[in-house]
């Protein structure tokens, strides 16, 4: 009985989504800061206490959500929604998960500790509030990845290039857009409706956007600086566009509803994203960014 209990809560927590706290280290790699091993385990705690905030956070939300997800052919299966989990263990696991990640980011200074605390209200506002808004939802959800990067950067702490904050964002943009795509026909209760036309042509808008955005910080000259003059990290852009394009074949052709899972699923996109983080890596530190 505890062991199926347990299962219930690790499904709930959704550990697999956990892949989207790697934009807290981000900073850390891209200032070379990758093989250090004291800067490493600080922004490695600090993304350990988001990933069990943004679980407590799933729990809540599936709370929040319970009747709208028994009509969803997919998120009927959640703990929650299908009667595994009670409300009450929910909300006491989750509360649980608050604590914990408080507790890791503890020692990693006031500012962390703010801006995990501003993760806390936001994902709480986009539960109560902000997810039935058109444009507010995708927007909120993209300022979470935002405070994930500037809380790597202050974890460090390093200067964190402006570049790397708008391309992080408009991804993060791009995912949050992508995902309400295959909802457009049959939205939830508590999801906003979104026209097929308008969301075809948000993600097409965003998608040029964010390449051009990292074409941009490649080139730019902070960036430029910490590679030693170098502009190498301009060989990476294919690798980009491919995955962009990779990622809007998989969206228009499958419905790639959850951007997590189609990563995992699609191997040809899956060896891009490892693919890019090898050649971006490599760059920085044979041309001069290393510390």
């Amino acid at each position: 009985m505890l062991a199926k209990h347990l299962s219930a809560v690790v499904r709930a927590m959704r550990p697999r989504h956990w892949l989207k706290n790697g934009f807290v280290i981000a900073p850390a790699v891209f200032a070379g800061h990758a093989l250090h091993a004291p800067a490493m385990l600080r922004a490695v705690s600090v993304a350990f206490a988001f990933c069990l905030v943004s679980s407590a956070g799933y729990l809540v939300n599936d709370v929040l959500d319970r009747e709208a997800d028994r009509n969803d052919p997919v998120k009927r299966f959640r703990p929650v929604a299908s009667g595994e989990m009670s409300v009450t263990a929910a909300l006491l696991w989750g509360a649980l998960l608050y604590v914990l990640a408080f507790a890791a980011a503890l020692r990693s200074g006031r500012n962390v500790l703010l801006l995990l605390v501003g993760y806390v209200v936001l994902t709480l506002l986009y539960s109560l509030l902000l997810k039935a808004i058109a444009v507010v939802d995708a927007m909120a959800l993209a300022t979470g990845f935002l405070l994930r990067l500037v809380a790597g950067a202050v974890a460090i702490p390093v200067t964190i290039s402006q570049w790397l904050i708008v391309c992080g964002f408009l991804l993060a943009l791009l995912l949050a857009f992508g995902k309400r795509l295959p909802e457009a026909d049959h939205p939830g209760s508590r999801s906003p409706s979104y026209p097929q036309s308008y969301l075809h042509d948000v993600v097409t808008m965003l998608a040029g956007v964010t390449l051009v955005a990292y074409t941009l910080y490649t080139v730019a000259p902070d960036t430029t600086r910490k590679l030693g003059g170098s502009n190498a990290l301009l060989l990476t852009v294919p690798l980009v566009l491919f995955g962009i394009m990779r990622y809007l074949l998989l969206l228009h052709r499958e419905g790639a509803q959850d951007p997590t899972a189609t990563l995992f699923r699609d191997r040809p996109l899956l060896v891009t994203v490892l693919l890019w983080m090898v050649v971006a890596g490599a760059i920085v530190y044979t041309a001069g960014g290393a510390r």
